[in-house]
């Protein structure tokens, strides 16, 4: 082992590990992209493979079910295998099948492909928080988490507009072209950068049941649930939330308001995270409900929507350095496991959300959205206040 590594290796050293870090982040940014991306091609791909935009917007459908079906068998399976090997083969994977996505005019192939994505995806979401604080000293955890989730945060606020103009410049198949030669050159940092680390021997490994059963865990994974329902009950049906103020056609300048919004809370949840992790989460959804509060008695009105698009995106940006961070101090050992339980739950959650405001959508209308939100984010709060915090006091 190399002095670098040795170096960044050291437990009580008082600085973060940024070059890590950053190839860490760099992973984040390029499976979150790799899974939106298609959202700003869907025309291009549409065109291109011969097939409707509905069937083409299922190349995001195809990676969501990968990732869901991945996270926690393959953490499960190999929580023996050495961290960045692992991490290397995920990425390589991601090189791979998106070179088969930018050569592929085959819909199925394609598809398919979409779908390894997707699980190669869960891996990598899988390993992240656990890599971030094993790299780092324990009492900068939080904050090396959000430097991690910065890579997913960016990729959020510009995967659709990148897309669309990705797929002007180079085509919608140049574009997955591209995304494979990122993730070649990531897996050149990581293999120069990023420490190795032994998995965990066979009397070590924690099983699914033994992880879900620790203090804690289960009030977080409630909370992540919860919380990414309610956002997604927005996020998902975002243009007729707009309606009201007359904004349909402004979504993409409402999104890059919320996307503004969230790379300022992380930013301030990764500075107090690790000082602060119980009053952050309560503020958090203090926020979020402000936001909604906001939706709810003045939708119709521009300016007000723009304020709490911004309040709504620094509640989102924060939240899921908050509770990674809750669920790092909780699972100890066992955080890979508690990460893909965390990973299958987001996913989940999305789903969740978006039958629930398609079924508001039909039967009450956009107005409904944020009451339905502010009651989902009462069940949120206590599950913080009653589970989490009290976990961490215990």
């Amino acid at each position: 082992m190399n002095h670098a590594t040795t170096t960044i290796l050291r437990q009580d050293a008082d600085r973060l590990p940024v070059s890590g870090l950053l190839a860490l982040a760099m992973a984040a940014f390029i499976t979150l992209l790799t899974e939106i991306l298609p959202a700003g091609l869907l025309s291009s791909i549409a065109t291109g493979l011969k097939v409707s935009e509905s069937l083409a917007g299922q190349f995001i459908t195809a990676y969501a079910v990968g990732a869901f079906a991945a996270a926690i068998p393959m953490t499960l399976l190999t929580q023996g295998l050495r961290r960045r090997p692992l991490l290397l083969s995920a990425i390589c994977g991601f090189a791979a099948v998106n070179l088969v996505t930018a050569l592929s005019d085959n819909y199925t192939v394609s598809l398919v492909a979409r779908f390894c994505a997707g699980v190669f995806g869960g891996i990598v979401w899988s390993l992240l928080a656990g890599y971030a604080v094993r790299i780092s000293p324990s009492h900068m955890a939080g904050r090396a988490i959000a430097l991690t989730g910065a890579g997913g945060t960016i990729a959020l606020v510009l995967g659709v507009p990148l897309g669309a103009v990705l797929g002007r410049l180079i085509g919608w198949q140049g574009a997955f072209g591209l995304m494979s030669g990122l993730a070649l050159l990531l897996a050149a940092w990581v293999l120069a950068i990023v420490p190795d680390y032994p998995g965990q021997s066979r009397e070590r490994r924690q099983t699914l049941g033994s992880v879900f059963l620790k203090r804690g865990i289960r009030a977080v994974l409630f909370v992540v649930f919860s919380f990414v329902v309610a956002h997604n009950i927005f996020y998902i049906y975002i243009e007729p939330l707009l309606q009201p103020a007359g904004l349909s056609a402004k979504v993409d300048l409402v999104l890059f308001v919320f996307g503004l919004g969230s790379i300022a809370g992380l930013w301030c949840v990764g500075l107090l995270v690790d000082r602060h992790v119980r009053r952050l989460g309560v503020i958090n959804i203090a926020i979020f409900a402000l936001a909604t509060l906001l939706l709810g008695l003045w939708a119709a009105t521009p300016w007000v929507v723009y304020l709490a698009a911004a309040i709504w995106g620094v509640a989102v940006g924060g939240f899921a350095t908050i509770t990674q961070t809750a669920l790092a101090r909780f699972a100890g050992d066992g955080i890979d496991v508690a990460q893909s339980m965390y990973t299958t739950g987001w996913n989940t959650a999305v789903a969740i959300g978006g039958v629930v405001g398609g079924v508001l959508l039909d039967r009450a209308g956009s107005g409904a959205f944020a009451w339905t939100v502010l009651a989902i984010l009462a069940a949120c709060l206590s599950g913080v206040v009653f589970g989490m915090n009290r976990a961490f006091k215990s």
